[in-house]
């Protein structure tokens, strides 16, 4: 069974845009990235929009759907009521390419300022060897699609742009913390966190969080520990002293 809907798409690139107001067929079952492709196939063949595997697990149709930062593969048609007009903009954290599509390059460019895994010392591949809680700890953090939905969201990029060349967002504070949690990982990461990716911006509200499409419990899980470990290194007494006297 069919109905129709009124969508709002904004049409524009980086000079500017507008919301164009669509009239669309909608069918059962149906996500807001069909209707998408039904906009390029009927009314509008020229709108771009990025997208790959419409199973939520590349992280490439992120958008802001009414307001909120959603993966269009992701969002169902029926959890919009049959008269609401449903809005569709481009990630706004993001310089604007064409239509739907970004600019997400900040995040490639914060991606290679983190340091890889390094292994210990006379521990060659295939001689690890890790307990099974060490390894659930992490394993939480390797299911990020790298949407860029947490980037998106968090205000301390999204409504701060001068942050960004020391900020480098939740996703690769959480990438800081995996590694920091790793069992096998040689590198102390903490001071790392702390003065080279803008530990300290992150006020902990969980906006990343709520718009994970991985349910990933970035806030709980990653920085709010990595914030305690750096805590510890900087203001925790008995290390203070202990730093002192070794400097001696």
């Amino acid at each position: 069974m069919s109905h129709w809907h009124h969508f709002r798409v904004w049409r524009g690139d980086a000079d500017g845009g507008e919301l164009v107001d669509y009239p669309v067929e909608v069918n059962e079952g149906e996500v807001v990235l069909d209707i998408i492709h039904r906009l390029q196939q009927t009314e509008a063949g020229d709108l771009a929009v990025r997208w790959n595997c419409k199973a939520g697990k590349c992280g490439s149709c992120s958008a802001e759907i009414n307001g909120r930062p959603r993966l269009m593969c992701m969002t169902r048609m029926s959890t919009f009521a049959d008269d609401e007009v449903i809005t569709v903009t481009p990630l706004r954290t993001f310089p604007v390419i064409r239509d739907l599509v970004t600019d997400v390059e900040y995040n490639y460019v914060k991606a290679r300022e983190v340091p890889a895994f390094a292994p210990p010392a006379g521990v060659a591949p295939g001689e690890y060897r890790m307990q099974q809680v060490d390894v659930e700890r992490s394993q939480e953090f390797r299911k990020c699609i790298e949407c860029y939905l947490c980037q998106n969201t968090c205000h301390a990029v999204r409504d701060h742009e001068e942050n960004k060349a020391a900020f480098s967002g939740p996703r690769y504070l959480m990438r800081i913390a995996e590694l920091d949690m790793h069992p096998l990982d040689a590198a102390d990461r903490r001071d790392l966190a702390q003065e080279d990716h803008g530990l300290g911006y992150c006020n902990i509200t969980k906006c990343c969080t709520e718009v994970c499409p991985e349910h990933i419990k970035i806030t709980d899980n990653a920085i709010i520990p990595l914030k305690e470990r750096v805590v510890d290194r900087k203001y925790d007494p008995i290390v203070w002293l202990g730093n002192k006297l070794f400097r001696r």
